[in-house]
């Protein structure tokens, strides 16, 4: 651009002299100082005007989206503690099943103690033996006269299949007695009696040879 202006100044001034009649020095460097005062002002508005273009494209250029980095993962994972249900057992008062030692504090509760014979003994099929036990009274009430002790299941080793007991109070003992006889079939063989009320059951478990 620069290149352009001086060109054109001088363009001017040759057309000048071979146009116009003849100038003294001062008015030609007068023309002169002029046209390139006229070309410093116009190199300045155009500096200017490239400047405010420049502002401008600046101002409304559309910055770039900013990142933003996700913050780092935890490297201790979070604890995880389970929710296990207490569990409360329910309290029950278990009666004896006839194997002695055993007590409770229900109102109405028995056991059998000094049982004979004792478990597993071996007998021959037929062979007589005696069963004695001895019931006690481990409630807390007493029984009246009359409950009755009587056959449950198993084979029937007696030919009595009902007794009745007299009445017992707390820690009161009664021993019955009864003879018997060894069932024919082998192997392990169990009589099941049961005191009246579902007390205590007592029982005699052999094997027949």
């Amino acid at each position: 651009m620069r290149k352009s202006l001086f060109l054109l100044v001088a363009i001017t001034l040759v057309l000048a002299a071979c146009g116009a009649p003849a100038q003294s020095t001062q008015d030609v460097q007068a023309q002169i100082e002029t046209s390139v005062a006229l070309t410093v002002a116009a190199r300045d508005q155009v500096a200017q005007s490239v400047a405010l273009t420049v502002a401008a494209q600046n101002l409304t250029a559309t910055p770039p989206p900013t990142f933003t980095p996700i913050s780092s993962i935890p490297s201790v994972a979070p604890t995880f503690t389970p929710i296990v249900p207490t569990f409360t057992p329910f309290a029950t008062a278990l009666t004896s099943g006839g194997g002695g030692g055993g007590s409770t504090t229900a109102d109405y509760s028995c056991d059998i103690i000094r049982r004979r014979p004792f478990d597993n003994t071996e007998f021959n099929r037929g062979d007589e033996f005696d069963i004695k036990w001895t019931i006690i009274n481990n409630g807390t009430k007493t029984w009246p006269a009359g409950f009755d002790l009587k056959y449950f299941s198993g084979p029937k080793m007696t030919t009595a299949t009902i007794v009745e007991l007299p009445e017992m109070k707390p820690k009161a003992q009664y021993s019955v007695a009864f003879d018997a006889t060894a069932p024919a079939q082998r192997g392990f063989q169990v009589m099941t009696w049961m005191v009246q009320g579902k007390l205590c059951y007592p029982y005699t478990a052999i094997i027949v040879k």
